[in-house]
């Protein structure tokens, strides 16, 4: 089984701009999601597709990951509940991890939010200046939640 260990990070400042290397553009959907599973499309750089499914809840997760052909995934946003996120992906190394910096477009426009992966739940990390709240295990914070539900009001 696949896992996912990450954890969260509300952005603070935009310090890490100086930082950031590589960019892409997603664009990603939900075909249904609850507490402990969903299943997400991802379009990458309108030119290829993911299909995700994640199983359980907190820091460590069970994550599979499927390439569907892109017009799949165009046929399949007509079916996606609620509104189809649109954001921007920068990454920044950090010593021997890459933190994934989120900057969401549309209803989402101004949340910026960075996870940084783990190779455990307990692997120490050097925490930037550039990390506010952390946000693991809160529920509105989940892609799908932001789908289901829009921005958090905090």
């Amino acid at each position: 089984m696949g896992r996912e260990i990450e954890r969260k990070f509300l952005v603070k400042s935009e310090d890490w701009r100086a930082r950031a290397g590589s960019v892409r553009r997603f664009e990603q959907f939900y075909l249904f999601a609850s507490d402990d599973r969903s299943c997400r499309v991802r379009i990458t750089d309108g030119a290829s597709a993911r299909l995700t499914l994640k199983t359980g809840r907190g820091v460590s997760r069970g994550e599979f990951e499927y390439d569907i052909p892109l017009e799949d995934a165009e046929n399949l946003r007509a079916s996606a509940v609620g509104t189809v996120i649109d954001k921007t992906r920068h990454h920044v190394a950090s010593g021997p991890h890459t933190i994934e910096i989120d900057v969401y477009h549309g209803s989402l426009d101004g949340l910026v939010v960075a996870e940084i992966e783990l190779g455990s739940e307990d692997e120490a990390f050097e925490r930037p200046d550039f990390f506010g709240a952390e946000v693991t295990g809160d529920a509105d914070y989940l892609n799908q939640s932001l789908a289901l539900r829009g921005r958090p009001q905090r």
